[in-house]
């Protein structure tokens, strides 16, 4: 498979110097700088795409290019949007880039509490805490509807917990919550993100699927067309929040993307982290019942706490996933593509621990050096070993 690092341009303080030195041979990475409703023009990737090439690196993966909200939201501005959208994967592949990560998540991007919950070894890892979530959502955004989602007991729970924190710790929750992520475009105030939220308030799970069909219809022959291979991301956490409906959390779901526009141009990110927080998804079995169809990997493991919907991101090889069946199941459809000609599968090491000098370090969340360095080691080993075994 090929080994490759997220970097996210040259503000990234991860310089790609480093990221060669990791074993990575190939970078994931998109031009963060331009706004979602507009194209990539073939002169910045050719740009961005040299800077890597300079550092002895590939750009093998684009993640990703957004889709506008008002896609989502299937506004009349969509057509035009989905346009501008095709306009970029042309300009893409006319460089040369053929693998397309993307994601169809109203509003958030991967949404936490922590950024930095601290572990018995000293690392600080990303959590979702269910009970802070609920902290969040009833009493500082006081969301419309909030209030008939929550159990009594989780009510006072929430309560309680939110009394804990002092006015720092309540603005780092909010902070935390809504105020952007690494790559993202979107940063909200809490009267901002009450307005945004409303406008989904008619969108269910069932419309926001249309929407998604809508887009798939209008991009994926484009791809097809041009050599793109698109590979939605799943939905993290996999389930709906704050009221907003989420489509890409389990198997099935998966398979209603594949089945809507079958291409060999549509196909999935599978992204061990995110589909392992639910435990109905089987992860070795997606990875085997998908193979195909996997165009890009995120190989990353959570731990489900006492509380189910609360989680933390556990070590590469440990947690809820079980990472050798994973690889072994991945490594077999490399082998297939090895036989009949097929492209190489890309996987990266995603949300790392900050360990070591990472804890001194402003990179982006879940983004360290060292940690995602610990965690490439570990898969490239056991990808080494499943290879030396089978």
């Amino acid at each position: 498979m090929e080994h490759t690092w997220r970097w996210f341009g040259p503000k990234d303080p991860i310089r790609l110097e480093e990221v060669r030195q990791t074993g990575a041979t190939g970078i994931v990475t998109a031009l963060h700088e331009v706004p979602n409703d507009q194209v990539w023009s073939v002169e910045a990737i050719r740009e961005r795409k040299a800077v890597i090439e300079a550092a002895g690196l590939s750009w093998s993966v684009v993640e990703s290019v957004p889709v506008h909200e008002a896609v989502k939201k299937g506004l009349p501005a969509r057509d035009e949007l989905i346009a501008t959208y095709c306009e970029t994967l042309r300009n893409l592949a006319a460089c040369g880039i053929d693998t397309v990560c993307y994601n169809f998540m109203p509003v958030l991007d991967w949404t936490r509490t922590d950024l930095t919950w601290a572990l018995p070894d000293g690392a600080l890892a990303l959590r979702f805490d269910q009970v802070a979530f609920a902290a969040f959502d009833l009493y500082l955004l006081q969301r419309p509807g909030a209030e008939a989602e929550y159990t009594g007991a989780e009510k006072k729970e929430a309560r309680a917990y939110l009394d804990g924190l002092d006015a720092p710790g309540r603005d780092k929750l909010v902070n935390t919550l809504i105020a952007g992520l690494p790559g993202a475009e979107e940063h909200y105030t809490l009267e901002r993100f009450r307005d945004v939220l409303a406008e989904y308030a008619e969108i269910d799970a069932e419309r926001l699927r249309e929407h998604l069909g809508y887009f798939l219809r209008a991009v994926i022959p484009v791809a097809e067309e041009v050599g793109i291979r698109m590979a939605i991301h799943p939905d993290d956490p996999p389930r709906p929040l704050l009221g907003l409906p989420r489509v890409v959390s389990t198997a099935d779901d998966a398979q209603w993307i594949l089945d809507a526009v079958p291409s060999p141009a549509n196909g999935l990110t599978l992204c061990t982290g995110s589909y392992g927080v639910r435990e109905d998804n089987d992860l070795a079995d997606m990875a085997r019942r998908f193979g195909p169809k996997i165009y890009f990997t995120h190989l990353r493991s959570t731990q489900r706490e006492q509380d189910p919907r609360s989680f933390h991101e556990a070590p590469h090889l440990d947690g809820d996933v079980d990472m050798v069946a994973v690889i072994q199941a991945l490594v077999e459809e490399e082998r297939r593509r090895e036989r009949e000609g097929g492209p190489r599968l890309p996987l990266r090491p995603d949300h790392g621990h900050h360990i070591l000098d990472d804890q001194h370090r402003d990179t982006a969340p879940g983004y360290p050096l060292y940690g995602r360095l610990r965690g490439l080691a570990e898969l490239r080993g056991v990808e080494a070993a499943v290879r030396r075994l089978a």
